[in-house]
């Protein structure tokens, strides 16, 4: 008597569009934006590149999904309590300034976002979300939209807490002797610059990156605040609109 086996091949992984983006997710904080292509993001999931297609329309869609399953995590501005006598009265720029320093938290677990954020040919819906959030809590706090229009502005990707500078340095000589006559030189043509440098408490020092966001951040929303109690205007000369 002879026996009968039956060959049973293993189980195909059980795929979705969510465990797709999470597994996406875990590649870009581990290898950075670049590293997220969909052979790669199947490999990690035991599948076909051709399995991923099923549940998600292109790279450019994967990564769009994956901004904004970030962004769904971030922390939201904790609401007045209820229970308290008096509601607090919550200035618009301290939920402004909240909101954009959890984006900030974000983009510090995963890098990659910034690039997404800058990347993007199409606005999703948890970055509109972020935007329409920031631009409530402006109109809450009585200013026009067309000071929130130009405040966005302003704001430009600080809103996602980031900022994008652009101030090159020269290139200093390595040789010791035509470094001294290099700055020498320098002082002579840029004499404020040397002063800055030279002079400031942290002369020498690197750039503090959270410093410089935030004293930037501050300088915007206080200039806007002046502006609405001006009741600005877009008619406003631009050169009379911070006078006094």
């Amino acid at each position: 008597m002879y026996g009968v086996y039956v060959s049973n091949p293993p189980a195909r992984p059980r795929l979705d569009r969510a465990k797709i983006v999470a597994s996406a997710i875990e590649l870009a904080d581990a290898l950075g934006l670049d590293a997220v292509s969909m052979r790669h993001v199947a490999d990690r999931l035991g599948v076909t590149p051709m399995a991923l297609y099923k549940h998600v329309e292109n790279r450019a869609q994967l990564v769009d999904d994956m901004l904004d399953g970030v962004l769904e995590s971030m922390s939201p501005v904790p609401p007045a309590s209820p229970a308290a006598p008096v509601a607090p009265v919550i200035d618009w720029s301290d939920t402004v300034r909240a909101r954009i320093f959890a984006a900030r938290d974000l983009l510090t677990a995963h890098p990659w976002v910034r690039e997404a954020i800058e990347t993007r040919e199409r606005a999703t819906p948890r970055t509109l979300a972020h935007m329409d959030a920031l631009m409530s809590a402006m109109f809450d706090g009585g200013l026009s939209a067309d000071l929130v229009h130009h405040a966005m502005h302003a704001l430009s990707t600080r809103m996602w807490g980031f900022t994008r500078d652009v101030l090159p340095t020269p290139e200093v000589p390595g040789d010791p002797a035509r470094r001294a006559q290099a700055m020498a030189d320098f002082a002579v043509a840029y004499p404020a610059i040397i002063r800055m440098a030279t002079t400031s408490p942290h002369a020498g020092e690197a750039c503090d990156d959270e410093v410089e966001f935030v004293f930037a951040l501050d300088l915007i929303l206080a200039g806007i605040q002046r502006l609405h109690e001006r009741d600005w205007e877009r008619s406003t000369t631009a050169r009379s609109i911070l006078g006094s």
